[in-house]
């Protein structure tokens, strides 16, 4: 989805794992599509290339055709060599320099004692998918990022539609295939109603008949004309508007952003209920500084004015007045990033939670009726919001000063026209993506002067993700069915002759394995007083997790049920979207007087992900990530420990990182902690704090104190899973067996499968980005940060003390 939001959210999810903060209909009022819990769509781009099957194809698709072109080749050469390794004699030199000797050297040392060799097609593919990552000329006690990305990034250029390019770009690609495939099967074979939506859905995005083309600016002027008019369209009468009305019909009514995010949600000091939650939002661009920092930022700034005013006369604006209203929009949007609290100031979840009446809202954040607001809301599932009714606020400081900010906007006529030029200018440019080309195309310098990449995927592949945000369970049981009963891609073919319970089944064992090393890593802690100590192995053993998918979803009538309210007709794609805000909002307002389900997902199936939800002590792991590089049944388990093991070593560590902590073994916040420990906890975290704010990329340092959790959990999941596998391969010595053609120890592969999911290439505008926005480190550092802080990692590779990989002072937490 090519919007701002889309692409920050793609940037920060698709090439990297996250604890979760939302259930799966759970997620903040302000966004076109809130279905699903996943983030959404406003501006989005799709273009239609000519027919030629080779152009056509991406560049990864043609990369990934000669590759099995290789790979098939590759095959033949290992069996001719085997034929003649009777004839071969080698001798192994175990230095440096010959451990990176040429292929054919590798090949035969391997095959002198091939008896414990691997040399069926998948150990093929692997070890091929890994010569064509290393780069050999790098000393990985230098940079261990280099040595197992170097050929990768080399060889991998970032497609001309993204801003990054990562292995989870390609798992999700993959993926995306296998979607595609599923929905485009005739309506009449597909088995719930539900999916029959989805498919309908699809279509309608696809849009064969061009009828968004035809419509133009049509549906979202009518929706205007709905909302009282705006003055750029020229459609507005300033003394009969009211900022209340207006609040309510564009953020309740359309579900849009506005001053605020609000949302229903588990309420973190009672976990098992729900609550009412109200938090700063507002902010078009991604971050504060692009509207602070106006030195660094004048070519962005002006290149959103442009996008803005390009928007407003599309739907019929006079050029001239519409920029200086926009000129305006964007004071107003700056003035609100000066009161808007930075990210890293708000990691101590017990600090900002603020519980308090309605009564009391109103009378800190007296801009609007607070009671009117949630009635107005909740009267669509008629229920009666009191003065008394308890609500949770994250920001009060930011909702005082925006009392002010709006006051003083709302005492003049000129102040007016702008709040009212702010309010639907986030519904504007949240919904221009379900319209014409030209609406999409005017997005185009903004998104290139923010991720370095004008985008324009082809439209499958955007309808493919744009269907999963709006009915991604549904896609979710096309996509099982497809994994496990259908021909779904050479990655899954392990799959293939299993059920998903029988694929899933070594993933829980690794899961099981981690969180028992976990355990007896905490026997070690010398910062942790005894009652602690119990109390944090209580809550380790306490952690449920989900694997692949929620089972309700092969359930078709349970799966009906799901999306029964939810309308979806071909020829309606910008109302199908309309009707999908409504339906996601109306489930969302159902929830606030019912028990909290702890096993509802986050993420859809097909998704490359995963996560930690804090208030339910949970980590989950949907299907589309259990695929190799990171998991495979067939694949050895140094690299399947490597890979899905520290990623479930990462899940689990959130439990405990700067923010997880807080919260008991029940998922509620509260502190369980003996002083001393918080104090000297946070003494040890500062270690990372440090050693992260020392990294950079183009002058742009990372910022240790945003990415503290995300670095606790990185480091954290690594040492446990490599703890884990250690333990296995105690038990299981026999069962693991050499690839083809790599020189590499069991423990040196797991490394090398740590490091390689990691492989990635950014623009600079996007790395830029990340670095100001992100709570994650960029990949590089997110592989050899933790490496430099892992004693078993220099031994395993033989780094001398005070090499770059091996530094004499080591952080450590967990």
């Amino acid at each position: 989805m090519d919007s701002i939001t889309d692409n920050i959210r793609m940037l920060m999810t698709k090439s990297k794992y996250k604890h979760a903060e939302l259930d799966e209909d759970t997620t903040s009022m302000g966004s076109a599509h809130i279905t699903e819990g996943i983030s959404t769509s406003a501006t989005h781009i799709h273009y239609y290339p000519s027919t030629s099957f080779w152009k056509l194809r991406s560049l990864l698709e043609k990369c990934l055709i000669i590759l099995n072109c290789i790979l098939l080749f590759l095959v033949f050469l290992f069996g001719c060599l085997l034929g003649s390794s009777e004839k071969v004699t080698t001798t192994v030199n175990t230095s440096y320099d010959v451990m990176h000797a040429d292929l054919k050297t590798q090949i035969f040392n391997n095959l002198a004692d091939h008896s414990s060799l691997c040399l069926d097609e998948k150990c093929v593919r692997t070890a091929a998918t890994i010569l064509a990552s290393v780069d050999t000329r790098v000393d990985p006690c230098e940079d261990f990022y280099q040595f197992t990305c170097g050929s990768w990034i080399k060889h991998n250029p970032i497609p001309d539609a993204k801003a990054s390019w990562s292995m989870f770009n390609i798992l999700d690609l993959q993926n995306n295939f296998i979607v595609k495939n599923a929905l485009e099967k005739p309506i009449t074979s597909m088995k719930s109603k539900a999916e029959q939506k989805a498919k309908t859905y699809y279509m309608s995005c696809m849009d064969a008949n061009e009828t968004i083309e035809g419509l133009g600016a049509k549906p979202l002027l009518e929706l205007l004309d709905k909302v009282g008019g705006w003055s750029i369209s020229g459609k507005f009468n300033i003394s009969s508007w009211r900022l209340q009305r207006t609040v309510e019909t564009l953020m309740i009514d359309y579900s849009m952003m506005g001053f605020f995010s609000w949302y229903v949600s588990e309420d973190d000091r009672n976990s098992s209920r729900y609550t009412i939650v109200v938090d700063q939002s507002g902010l078009t661009l991604p971050t504060r500084d692009n509207y602070l920092n106006k030195t660094a930022n004048e070519k962005l700034l002006s290149t959103y004015l442009d996008y803005m005013t390009k928007i407003g006369v599309l739907i019929g604006g006079d050029e001239k007045s519409t920029k200086e209203h926009m000129r305006h929009v964007i004071q107003f949007e700056t003035e609100l990033a000066n009161i808007t609290e930075k990210d890293e100031d708000r990691r101590d979840e017990e600090h900002i939670y603020n519980r308090m009446t309605v009564a009391e809202l109103e009378t800190l954040a007296p801009f609007i009726s607070w009671h009117s607001f949630f009635n107005q809301a909740f009267r669509k599932v008629q229920r009666k919001i009191t003065p008394q009714e308890n609500v949770v606020v994250y920001a009060p400081n930011y909702l005082k000063q925006l009392t002010l900010l709006v006051n003083e906007y709302n005492s003049t006529t000129d102040g007016k026209i702008v709040l009212n030029n702010y309010l639907v200018w986030q519904t504007v440019k949240a919904l221009t993506g379900y319209l014409s080309k030209a609406f999409r195309d005017a997005y185009k310098g903004l998104r290139k002067a923010l991720f370095g990449s004008e985008g324009g995927e082809e439209p499958w592949k955007f309808c493919v993700s744009d269907t999963n945000s709006v009915l991604g369970f549904a896609l979710g049981a096309m996509y099982v069915r497809e994994v496990f009963n259908g021909n779904s891609k050479p990655m899954y073919q392990s799959a293939l002759l299993l059920t998903s319970k029988q694929y899933y089944a070594q993933a829980e064992d690794m899961i099981n394995n981690i969180r028992q090393a976990f355990k007896t890593n905490l026997l070690s802690l010398k910062w942790m007083d005894k009652e602690t100590f119990k109390l944090a192995e209580n809550k380790a053993d306490a952690i449920t997790d989900m694997i692949g998918f929620p089972n309700y979803i092969m359930d078709t009538k349970k799966l009906d049920e799901k999306y029964e309210d939810l309308e979806v007709r071909e020829n309606e794609y910008f109302q199908n979207n309309i009707r999908a805000s409504w339906h996601s909002l109306k489930v969302l307002l159902k929830k606030l007087d019912q028990p909290v389900n702890k096993t509802k997902w986050s993420m859809t199936p097909p998704t490359v992900n995963a996560y930690y939800t804090p208030t339910k002590n949970q980590i989950v792991f949907p299907a589309g990530i259990l695929q190799a590089p990171f998991y495979d049944i067939k694949q050895q388990q140094a690299l399947n420990y490597g890979g899905m093991g520290v990623v479930m070593g990462h899940e689990l560590t959130h439990a405990f990182d700067d923010q997880g902590r807080e919260y008991d073994k029940n998922g509620n916040l509260h502190q369980w902690w003996n002083n001393d420990t918080i104090a000297r906890f946070k003494e040890q975290a500062e270690c990372f704090v440090h050693q992260y704010n020392n990294y950079s990329i183009n002058g742009i340092s990372v910022n240790g104190k945003r990415t503290l959790g995300e670095n606790i959990a990185d480091n954290g999941g690594l040492k446990a899973a490599f703890h884990a596998y250690l333990q296995w391969s105690k038990q299981n010595a026999k069962k693991e067996h050499h690839l083809p053609a790599l020189n590499y120890t069991h423990k040196q592969l797991f490394f090398i499968g740590f490091g390689q999911v990691w492989c990635s290439t950014t623009t600079e505008e996007a790395t830029k980005l990340l670095l100001e926005k992100d709570a994650h480190s960029p990949a590089n550092f997110r592989v050899v940060g933790p490496l430099m802080n892992l004693p078993e990692f220099s031994e395993v590779w033989n780094c001398p003390l005070g090499s770059k990989m091996n530094p004499v002072n080591k952080c450590e937490v967990w």
